[in-house]
């Protein structure tokens, strides 16, 4: 049995952020697909780490929770020889942690948000949520647009953190806000997410699951088709 196991669903954005980060450090992770739906393995999740949130790592019997806290727990133990995902050198982490932290909280937040509203029963729609969190997301690709201009990565010249918490952010987000024409750097920067290799594993994987997103009506024909279900 591998070591490490990751407790996961091929759904979750968060998910997604330490998939991506897993396969382009090189390390072998035992998945094990969580649901939270059934009262035994809620349970079971809980006694391994009290909040119920999801991936939550466990090397051998410690839990590591919280996926940028996986991300920087699993360059510091388990990365394969010459990967690396946050930078040495303090500042430039720095700036890799600040991006990571932007996506987390001011593209992923209202995302779900997003998504949330949608699992609402009818008549328990909160439209006035739902119209902030649009606002927020457009307010996010405005100043991201802005600081990509000339970048290929959003903090520093290569992959990092920062990449893997924007890559399932943006790929969400956009299902419920498009990016808009004036977006062009933005836009250029989703494409080559989108074409990273450890980015394209982590979708492929997923897509046997996108019919369950409920959000799936947004998603481009390139990533789900209807017709296929």
């Amino acid at each position: 049995m591998n070591a490490l196991t990751l407790h996961y669903h091929p759904l979750s954005s968060y998910c997604h952020k330490v998939l991506i980060a897993i396969d382009a450090l090189g390390i072998e992770v035992e998945r094990r697909l969580l649901n939270l739906g059934d009262p035994e393995a809620r349970a079971s999740h809980v006694a391994l780490w009290p909040t119920g949130k999801m991936p939550l790592l466990v090397d051998r019997l410690r839990p590591v929770p919280e996926s940028s806290i996986i991300i920087e727990y699993l360059q510091r133990h388990h990365a394969g020889p010459g990967r690396t995902l946050i930078p040495e050198d303090p500042d430039a982490a720095l700036e890799v942690r600040l991006w990571d932290r932007l996506f987390d909280l001011h593209v992923m937040t209202p995302m779900q948000a997003l998504t949330d509203d949608l699992l609402r029963p009818e008549g328990e729609h909160d439209a006035r949520g739902v119209a902030r969190a649009r606002d927020g997301l457009s307010s996010a690709y405005a100043f991201i647009d802005r600081h990509v201009e000339g970048r290929t990565w959003v903090a520093g010249d290569a992959f990092s953190m920062a990449d893997c918490a924007a890559a399932p952010a943006l790929f969400y987000a956009v299902t419920y806000v498009p990016l808009s024409p004036q977006h062009v750097h933005l836009a250029a920067y989703f494409e080559r997410l989108m074409d990273h290799s450890s980015v394209a594993t982590t979708i492929d994987q997923a897509r046997p699951y996108f019919k369950f997103y409920p959000g799936r009506a947004g998603l481009s024909r390139r990533f789900f088709d209807p017709a296929s279900v």
